[in-house]
């Protein structure tokens, strides 16, 4: 009772509960939120002190900034779901101007990874060299993946291709998709160059693959999450896509203190724990297999590889 009060009471209060609503859409930062609600930082910051403690948010910080996201599992989660089934949407005028700034926000950051891609589609394979040689880390990759025997390939995220060119070989199929026409353009001319004809790009949104469940036997996501808005929807998404039985590996970074990617490379974020990418694949229904650490300078790759549990067998009919 006095954890269900204390959540209500947080709550019990129209900017707090703005904020609810505008966290059901995804994490925010305090700026973020204080440009949509009008607000300043220090006020934003102490409505979302009183809320993380009522058990009704999940904070993180990553260098200056510190990400806001509901709960997810807990009393408090189970409040948050309440209360935003109660909220009235749009027809609320406060809410629905707060969605117009939120729309607003979310253009702004599109804009911005757009325009990064664009400037540096064809130079994309150079700014990995941030990181780990990427030959160790795609001898990582395909030792952890079929050597042979993959029916359907599908890269998210693909950029330009190069995933689809190192394992394309071992697929029946494969298939890579991404939202930048620039990078997509790049990716075609790479698989021609490989002779790679069972292996194509399109575009496509990561956050609503155009593909039915169980579609693909082996999904990756090479580089992609630190620039999502909404990482582990895509780890859901793709999980969605799997066959029983298929296996997903993501590779990226671990986390670091490099606050300048955010600005000269749009990331969002800035790296990944182990427990965090663990539990967004158990969410999403799959089982973490292996992780592998490889250490580089300034920044460390990681690769982390899960599988689909298979569908039990059914029994048959007694003879």
């Amino acid at each position: 009772m006095d954890g269900l009060l204390a959540a209500l009471r947080a709550a019990a209060e129209p900017t707090r509960l703005r904020i609810v609503a505008l966290l059901a859409e995804g994490e925010l930062t305090v700026s973020e939120l204080a440009r949509i609600l009008g607000q300043s930082q220090p006020r934003i910051s102490r409505h979302l002190k009183l809320l993380v403690e009522a058990g009704l948010l999940i904070r993180h910080r990553e260098g200056s900034w510190m990400f806001h996201r509901l709960a997810e599992d807990g009393s408090g989660a189970a409040v948050v779901r309440s209360l935003t089934g109660l909220l009235p949407g749009d027809g609320d005028p406060v809410l629905a101007r707060d969605g117009d700034r939120l729309a607003e926000v979310k253009r702004a950051r599109a804009e911005a990874a757009a325009d990064y891609f664009r400037r540096n589609a064809a130079r994309w394979d150079r700014l990995r060299s941030l990181h780990v040689d990427d030959g160790e880390v795609e001898r990582v990759i395909g030792r952890l993946l079929p050597a042979d025997g993959i029916d359907t390939l599908l890269d998210i995220g693909t950029g330009t291709g190069r995933m689809l060119e190192l394992l394309g070989p071992r697929a029946a199929r494969g298939l890579g998709i991404d939202l930048s026409r620039e990078m997509l353009a790049i990716g075609r001319a790479r698989l021609d160059r490989a002779g790679l004809a069972h292996c194509r790009v399109r575009q496509a949104d990561l956050y609503r693959l155009p593909f039915g469940d169980g579609a693909f036997d082996v999904a990756t996501i090479h580089q992609v999450l630190h620039f999502l808005d909404h990482p582990a929807a895509a780890v859901a998404e793709a999980a969605r896509v799997l066959k029983p039985g298929g296996k997903l590996l993501i590779a990226d970074f671990a986390p670091h203190r490099e606050e300048g990617l955010r600005d000269e490379h749009a990331h969002r974020r800035l790296g990944f724990a182990d427990a965090e990418i663990g539990a967004w694949l158990i969410r999403a229904g799959l089982t973490p297999v292996d992780t592998q650490h490889l250490a580089g300078e300034p920044l460390t790759v990681v690769v982390w590889t899960a599988e689909k549990p298979a569908e039990p067998r059914r029994k048959g009919r007694a003879p």
